[in-house]
């Protein structure tokens, strides 16, 4: 609660009324009352109807405010930071903070993959056409508030299924011309965390710049880490309708990933560990130039030049959980290790206008956007590594097993128009248009390149779209959408691993839609948004099992297997009361439902035969996400409660119940987690202490089965973490 004394307001007030009603010689003196507000900082709100050049009338999108959530973000859990989002499947594969896993409607979290992600709008992606991934690490102290747009906005700013996840960095305070911020954290195995920036307005220029550093040993062995990241950011304004901004973001972090487990290691010790000599490696560059111009007070101009340079690095024994790695007696060294890199150099341009206009009386806007990426992927992997122990790259003279470049390009151009038919209901089309392709070229050592490789892959897509609002009042609304989306072939679903494996020449990109009708709003303490959404999910790919007369054997056959759709049910609400003059409660849900099964013709392999998967829950879903929190502020203390339940899921499309010997397959057991949180603010500092997983319970969120190995992946016991923070 914050008191304000509206001293000159009220004399105003006051004077006034009694210079009406009362002569000048016979003024008397009047003592003021002391007049009090009663606010809270709301931790999650919704996107405006303009933002920049960005259209989000009729969308489900949400903000999370970081400054008003007591959450651990000197570790950035996603499941405290999303807690309120509904549906936010979280894969927590280590606790290290340096990557964000985490999906919506189904799909699959392997870093955000789905997600078209951004920082301060330029997007992050490693390379969409190739590794949609981000790797690029953000410190959370950075970030000022989130923001995500479901599906049914891609056609602003992209075709990705999942929707767009923006990172929206810290401002300078344009009152100081130098500000001061730290943040330093303290926590359980060997956790220790900085962040320093500085910022500030000289007459026409804004500068801010931040250093970030987090060091762990890990919650099990041989799983330390190591992240460093830098931010630089000048804005010049010469007049107040118009900016230029550059910035270059960095990050770089070295984990040591200790392996994965099979299900009786995992019963037996979570913590343990199955590798020591498997490291991993992204250094991310993000420079980026944007120029922001509001031409008239209806007309607004934007454009950007962005791009993402850099590596991501491993060396590993990469065997399952069931195999040893250890010292040969033989030759009393290691076996070798397989050393792989990959080389963004990834670029994008996209300009972009927003125009209001008038039509029936009310107010109508079109937002217009043309957007060029260029991107080379330069794939170098199985190379044979050292024997050693340490963080190594160098490889045999013989040199790399495949050296590959995927080269792509892909222009989009994509218009929305927003018709106010009256002052409660717009309705607002879209439509957008992507053309490219992707190039493959390059050698391996184990394929005829130019007989067995794809070398092409071509893409047009135009896509539609229509979202449409209806306002009871200015406080509830009715909301509806539906847009078409698609997510290219990546590198890895062309290049088959070995000569048993093979990749249909004719693999198509996966195309479906996003549906969602939903309402939301506030009343007297109450806030809700409730959705009903759908996902079509067309194209998927798998393997088959084929027979190839020419090695008189059967291969893998990497194609489209089948179609899949996911439905459900989205529903948040939280409701704020006063417990007493200066305590403030409240409690919220955030709850959903996933029906996601494969549909028609899909099939998958099983063993050497091929078995129909339809009526199959799709892998990783689980039916029920739901995260119920208890939150309480007592002046400048607060403190919160969380308890978050996945429920199960499969981690194969055959839905296998009973874990295989190498805990690749096997149901992923519903598991619950409660979480304390608590921060104390007074004037320019804050406390916060933070015990996750207070009841200290041993699970898993998914069977990987790719990076970081096949098996089960213990997620953390409980931890505890204290920051403390100052700006000045």
């Amino acid at each position: 609660m914050y008191r304000i004394i509206f001293f000159g307001f009220a004399t105003l007030f006051f004077m006034g009324k009694t210079i009406a009603q009362t002569p000048i010689d016979s003024l008397q003196s009047v003592l003021l009352k002391e007049l009090s507000i009663r606010t809270q900082r709301p931790s999650i709100e919704r996107l405006p109807q303009i933002s920049g050049t960005y259209l989000w009338s009729g969308k489900k999108s949400e903000v999370i405010s970081l400054e008003n959530i007591d959450a651990n973000v000197a570790e950035k859990t996603p499941r405290q930071i999303f807690a309120k989002i509904p549906g936010v499947f979280v894969y927590d594969m280590d606790g290290t903070g340096n990557q964000t896993n985490i999906s919506t409607r189904g799909l699959d979290p392997h870093r955000g993959w789905e997600f078209n992600i951004r920082a301060n709008g330029i997007m992050t992606n490693s390379d969409i056409y190739g590794y949609p991934a981000s790797h690029f690490s953000l410190p959370m102290e950075a970030i000022g508030r989130i923001e995500l747009v479901r599906g049914t906005g891609a056609l602003q700013y992209g075709a990705q299924f999942g929707g767009m996840l923006n990172y929206v960095l810290k401002t300078p305070d344009t009152t100081k011309a130098i500000g001061l911020e730290s943040i330093n954290s303290v926590g359980s195995y060997g956790l220790l965390s900085t962040y320093n920036a500085i910022g500030g307005k000289v007459g026409k220029l804004q500068y801010y710049a931040y250093y970030s550093k987090r060091i762990s040993d890990g919650y099990r062995d041989n799983s330390e880490s190591d992240y460093d990241g830098q931010g630089a950011m000048l804005k010049y304004s010469p007049t107040e309708n118009f900016a230029l901004k550059a910035e270059l973001l960095r990050s770089n972090y070295t984990y040591q990933i200790p392996g994965p487990l099979t299900d009786e290691m995992f019963e037996a010790d979570p913590r343990q560990s199955t590798r020591a000599r498997n490291y991993f490696n992204p250094e991310i560059y993000v420079p980026s130039l944007s120029a922001e111009w509001k031409i008239s007070p209806r007309t607004r101009l934007s454009w950007t030049a962005s791009s993402i340079l850099g590596e991501r690095r491993s060396v590993q024994f990469d065997r399952t959980a069931n195999i040893v790695d250890a010292v040969n007696p033989g030759t009393l060294t290691y076996a070798g290790r397989q050393v792989d890199i990959d080389v963004f150099n990834s670029f994008n341009t996209e300009l972009r206008l927003l125009q209001e206009y008038a039509l029936f009386g009310q107010n109508s806007i079109v937002a217009v956007g043309i957007q060029y990426i260029n991107n080379d992927l330069n794939r170098m992997q199985q190379g044979k590594g050292s024997t050693g122990t340490d963080f190594d790259l160098t490889i045999d003279p013989s040199g790399w097993g495949r050296d590959l470049h995927l080269k792509s390009q892909n222009i989009a151009f994509s218009v929305e128009n927003k018709f106010q038919f009256s002052p409660k209901f717009s309705v607002s089309p879209g439509f957008r248009y992507e053309s490219g392709n992707s190039k493959l070229s390059g050698t391996t050592t184990y394929y005829d390149d130019d007989k067995d490789l794809p070398n092409t892959i071509q893409r047009r897509f135009p896509l539609l779209g229509v979202n449409t609002e209806y306002a009871f009042s200015k406080r509830q609304s009715m909301y509806a959408g539906f847009s078409q989306a698609y997510r290219p072939v990546i590198f890895k679903d062309i290049i088959p691993g070995n000569v048993y494996e093979k990749v249909d020449k004719d693999l198509k990109d996966a195309y479906g839609y996003n549906a969602e009708l939903g309402w939301r709003g506030t009343r007297s303490g109450f806030k809700w948004d409730v959705s009903a959404f759908a996902l079509q999910y067309n194209h998927r790919l798998g393997n088959l099992a084929q027979y190839d007369a020419d090695i008189d054997t059967f291969v893998l056959y990497r194609t489209n297997i089948g179609d899949s759709r996911t439905y459900g049910l989205e529903m948040f609400a939280e409701y704020g009361f006063y417990l007493g003059e200066d305590v403030f409660a409240s409690i919220f849900s955030s709850t959903s439902y996933f029906n996601s099964e494969y549909l028609g013709d899909s099939i998958r392999i099983n063993g050497k035969e091929n078995r129909s998967i339809k009526g199959k829950k799709v892998e990783s879903v689980p039916t029920w996400i739901s995260r119920n929190g208890l939150n309480i502020r007592y002046k400048k203390l607060s403190a919160s409660l969380l308890y978050s339940y996945t429920a199960e899921s499969f981690a194969d499309p055959l839905n296998t119940v009973e874990p295989s010997a190498t805990g690749a397959v096997g149901l992923v057991p519903a598991y619950g987690l409660l979480d304390l949180n608590a921060s104390y603010r007074y004037r320019h500092f804050i406390v916060r202490f933070n015990v996750n997983n207070l009841l200290n319970e041993h699970y898993f969120t998914k069977r990987p089965t790719f990076y970081p190995g096949a098996g089960v992946w213990p997620s953390d016991g409980r931890s505890v973490v204290v920051t403390v923070g100052v700006k000045i």
